[in-house]
């Protein structure tokens, strides 16, 4: 049978230009390594004015990966740190879209993004 935490494995590179901090996100975003993130971008949200988490290797989210991204977006929002996803695949925009988080969460295309 195969490690249940190598199967749910999320690799998190941080990328930062002045204010703005991006977040490639790699994996799967589920249950058991969610906390992963939560530290990683609560720790950068001090030191930014804006958080974006590049979703485009994400490649599975369940429902405990969404109330990470829900926890971040309050817990940003609160300290005045703008928090966005972008490159969302077609299954995390589905998921989104049904939660009706879609239109919560910031979401931006890649044209968009602007370091600095």
């Amino acid at each position: 049978m195969p490690d249940q935490t190598a199967r749910n494995r999320l690799i998190l590179t941080v990328e930062r230009c002045g204010e703005t901090t991006v977040v490639h996100c790699t994996g799967r975003l589920v249950a058991g390594v969610t906390n992963q993130l939560h530290v990683e971008v609560t720790q950068l949200i001090p030191h930014s004015k804006r958080v974006v988490l590049d979703c485009q290797e994400l490649t599975h989210l369940d429902s405990t990966g969404i109330g990470t991204l829900v926890r971040l977006y309050v817990h940003a929002k609160s300290a005045g740190c703008s928090f966005e996803l972008f490159n969302m695949g077609k299954s995390v925009r589905q998921l989104l879209g049904v939660t009706h988080l879609l239109s919560v969460l910031e979401s931006v295309g890649k044209h968009h993004i602007k370091m600095g």
